[in-house]
């Protein structure tokens, strides 16, 4: 009986077509498209068995419970609480880590929830579902969680790793690897936190109950938000990591346009000296308000770029693309 088990998930930086991946507005606009890519900051999950009880023991704080239904009390170990229900998990210690700073908009929450499926599907003695079933259930949780409607887009750079294209197909989403260099990307990649936590469910709850409700402008902005992931898509099999950068910046104008609280102070600011130090576009990452804003930008002045950034109290988060997906051991 498999008594220790460790799973590992990669975030993720959203490039283009967010919030088409939530069910049905994807749909609602053809050729709909959301492209990412997985970058090494990673989630890991430790899940052992015990002889009684249930712990959850993340960022220095721990909660126990002898009930199981108990962990669905607190919001830090409520994810725990539905993935050991689904799974029919006796008792169990949780450890969790992230990389990413709490609401950083790169998608680590779900990267958790896939991380845990893994875990308990590898401890309860259960084969590895098929992938589109692990994203379909660790959005599900999510939803269960929130009381929102969530996206399908974080959860397959934490499964598969790469850059990714995801279709949004009646049936069912098409994934494809997307031909770009992940190591020349990674050479014009900067990232940086800008503070403060996004605050992607309710943002994306609001653009989605608009377009739902056939507000001719949300409607638009979306078409033009699917218009550029289709291009950006072009460009990143082309290797034109200029040309994808400027897509970023035509992507960002409009999704501010959709919902103007996807924007802060601190994310111009970053975008603002970025480009005038020769950034060649950028974007917040997530659904805004907040967290990461992702720069391309030409590899020779990568350096300088973080440098001006960083000297305005901003932190660069050292990263690279991922080409590795889902790690259980």
């Amino acid at each position: 009986m498999t008594t220790n088990v460790e799973a590992r998930a990669c975030c993720r930086i959203d490039l283009a077509g967010g919030t088409l991946d939530i069910w049905p507005i994807g749909l609602l606009h053809r050729g709909a498209r959301t492209l990412n890519v997985a970058i090494d900051v990673e989630v890991n999950v430790a899940m052992r068995r015990r002889e009684r009880g249930w712990a959850v023991v993340q960022e220095g704080a721990r909660i126990d419970v002898a009930v199981r239904g108990d962990l669905l009390k607190s919001p830090e170990s409520a994810l725990v609480g539905l993935v050991a229900e689904h799974f029919d998990l006796a008792a169990v210690e949780v450890a969790v880590r992230s990389a990413s700073p709490r609401g950083a908009g790169l998608g680590a929450s779900s990267a958790l929830a896939v991380a845990l499926i893994a875990a308990a599907e590898r401890l309860s003695g259960r084969a590895r579902a098929a992938t589109a079933d692990t994203v379909h259930l660790a959005r599900d949780f999510e939803a269960r969680l929130m009381g929102l409607p969530t996206g399908i887009q974080d959860h397959y750079p934490a499964l598969l790793g790469g850059a990714l294209e995801i279709l949004h197909q009646p049936g069912g989403e098409q994934v494809r690897r997307l031909a770009v260099d992940l190591d020349e990307l990674g050479q014009s990649l900067v990232l940086i936190y800008s503070g403060g936590s996004h605050l992607s469910a309710a943002n994306n709850f609001e653009v989605v109950a608009r377009r739902l409700g056939g507000d001719a402008a949300t409607t638009e902005r979306l078409a033009s938000i699917a218009a550029v992931a289709e291009a950006m898509a072009r460009r990143l099999d082309a290797g034109d990591l200029e040309g994808v950068g400027r897509l970023l910046t035509e992507e960002w104008r409009a999704r501010r346009e959709l919902a103007p609280v996807v924007s802060t102070p601190a994310v111009e600011r970053v975008l603002e000296h970025g480009i005038a130090a020769g950034a060649w576009g950028g974007k917040v990452c997530g659904a805004g308000g907040g967290g990461c804003v992702v720069l391309l930008v030409p590899p020779a002045s990568r350096e300088a770029i973080i440098d001006r950034i960083s000297a305005l109290g901003y932190e660069a988060l050292r990263c690279r693309p991922s080409a590795g997906g889902l790690r259980v051991s």
